[in-house]
């Protein structure tokens, strides 16, 4: 008999030598949806409003390691256009939820996606992505980069107008004053533009006060003063009186009027006494990024009295829950500060061992309390060439660092948890299943470890091609028990001779249990090894910052997969 199940099967079987795979993952599977990945291997397409998630929580900016920034870029807009196109509405409300509850690192995503839905030929698409402006971009920030990503697709309507109006004048003068004086200018874009394209007209005399200052500064705005409110006057009068002060002196006025660093001339912030008043009432995100600058300056040292009161800062749960933060961010300002130095500019810094003790910290915190599932948990981290790529956006972290970040906060929460690692050059009760140099490692994630240590070690590990399949193989080889596989991956898989979702049903056949198949998807791409017909298996986007709860939820639900 010729065997035509060696070639073409939808199972696994066993052979003499093993357990082996009768479709490699160079392959579809007979009779499933699977599509071509970007590495060569096979996998499932995921739908419209999955890619539009990973588009809005992950982005695009730097591409991937086998899909370039143009290509990512364009096939996210495509997903996101297909969503407005089938319910615009549903699309919008998607993009409000998911910025403004601070889920995703980056912003831009959102308001890029804002202003495609702006420009739909729906009216009602349309009405609601204007509707929801005051949502999406909350800062002055915020508005510029929507009307630089608006100017590519439409101009500027009536519905622009009295959209950006009202981002004006449904504001409190105080609010608005803070959002003048603070974000004046981005991307070729001030509030002098936007203000002159709208034409809003001021509801009260304070609006009138601020919306001069913004179009022709101090002194057309000084007539008005008299009629506008005394605390927005004042803090504009502070302002405007900085520039002329010595330091110590602008420090004392910084501290009174409650002055950010974009109100002070840059020539004042050389200074550790100008920093020292900044850092009174400094929020949450500034503090963050202005860490290394403050430590360069001489504020923050070893002992000192403003390290205390950082420490302080990101050491209270209170504080990052009034202001969230996302994690990665936390991440990225935790790898840049120990770098001690920046992105851009020639500044350095000796990192304070307190400081990013309390990054450490505040990382864990920002995910909020997420519940023990008390499941046995196997933890299966991607670290090939592909996931040495940077996550979108953020400096110095890699998707294979940020993947063990969030494995570790998993990790820290579960009391029966086993973590490995796909490597090149494994141990030999972890080899590889295809003999293609894949292999698994062991690694060692503990809730007592610094992040920092952790990112270390797993950068330090040796990759080579990723067989997603192996946490299943090795734990049905081994016989361990595992209520749910975790897999932090690209999905940009090809090496193995069985797919992951084949290799996750031969291991409920032997062991009898209904395991869960959880992947974490860390890049933006359109694919995933998850078995979308599946309920056992379950595909979330990597870097959200609800990602952990969600896969609690999922894992604790048990039942049958």
């Amino acid at each position: 008999m010729f065997d035509f199940t060696q070639h073409v099967a939808t199972r696994l079987r066993r052979l003499a030598t093993g357990l082996a795979g009768t479709t490699p993952q160079a392959e579809p599977i007979p009779g499933t949806t699977q599509v071509p990945n970007a590495a060569g291997g096979f996998a499932w397409g995921v739908d419209r409003w999955t890619r539009l998630d990973r588009f809005l929580v992950l982005g695009s900016e730097g591409g991937t390691f086998h899909v370039g920034e143009r290509t990512l870029t364009r096939e996210g807009a495509a997903s996101a256009q297909a969503c407005l196109a089938e319910d615009g509405p549903r699309a919008v409300a998607r993009v409000v939820e998911v910025s403004a509850s601070g889920r995703a690192a980056r912003n831009d995503p959102a308001l890029f996606v804002l202003a495609l839905a702006a420009a739909a030929e729906d009216p009602a698409t349309r009405a609601a992505a204007l509707a929801a402006l005051p949502r999406v971009a909350r800062t002055g920030t915020h508005l510029f980069h929507f009307l630089q990503y608006l100017k590519a697709f439409r101009g500027w309507g009536r519905g622009v107008r009295a959209a950006v109006g009202r981002w004006y004048t449904q504001r409190a003068p105080r609010e608005l004053a803070y959002q003048v004086m603070k974000y004046q200018a981005r991307d070729g874009w001030s509030h002098r533009d936007a203000l002159r394209l709208a034409h809003p007209a001021p509801p009260t005399p304070t609006h009138d006060l601020l919306f001069r200052f913004a179009a022709r500064g101090w002194d057309a705005a000084v007539e008005r003063r008299g009629v506008a409110e005394t605390d927005v006057v004042e803090r504009l009068e502070a302002m405007h009186a900085v520039r002329g002060m010595p330091p110590a002196d602008a420090a004392r006025v910084i501290a009174i009027y409650g002055l950010t660093r974009e109100m002070v001339p840059t020539g004042l912030l050389a200074h550790a006494v100008v920093w020292e008043a900044l850092l009174e009432g400094m929020p949450l995100g500034a503090l963050v990024r202005n860490l290394g600058v403050m430590t360069r300056v001489g504020l923050l040292a070893p002992g000192a009295a403003a390290t205390a009161t950082v420490a302080a800062t990101f050491c209270a749960g209170s504080a990052i829950a009034r202001t969230p933060l996302h994690p990665l961010a936390l991440l990225a300002a935790l790898r840049t500060y120990a770098r001690g130095r920046g992105m851009r500019g020639s500044g350095a810094w000796a990192p304070v061992p307190a400081v990013a003790d309390a990054l450490d910290g505040a990382f864990y915190r920002a995910f909020g309390a997420v519940p023990s599932t008390g499941r046995r948990v196997l933890l299966a981290l991607d670290v090939s060439g592909s996931m040495a790529a940077p996550v979108h956006g953020l400096p110095f972290v890699s998707c294979r660092e940020a993947s063990a970040a969030m494995a570790l906060v998993t990790a820290a929460v579960e009391p029966s948890y086993r973590a490995v690692a796909f490597t090149d050059g494994a141990r030999p009760s972890l080899h590889s299943a295809s003999g293609l140099g894949s292999g698994l490692t062991p690694l060692a994630l503990s809730a007592r470890q610094r992040l920092d240590d952790v990112l270390r070690a797993t950068a330090a590990l040796r990759f080579g091609g990723t067989d997603c399949a192996l946490p299943m193989l090795e734990a049905r080889r081994h016989r361990w028990e595992v209520d749910a596989f975790v897999v932090y991956t690209d999905s940009e898989t090809w090496a193995g001779d069985v797919h992951p979702a084949q290799a996750l049903r031969a291991y409920r056949e032997r062991t009898g249990l209904a395991a869960r198949l959880v992947v974490v998807a860390m890049a933006s791409n359109g694919f995933s090894i998850a078995d979308p017909d599946d309920a056992g298996m379950l595909d979330v986007v990597g870097f959200d910052a609800a990602t952990p709860h969600v896969i609690a939820d999922f894992i604790g639900a048990g039942g049958a997969a």
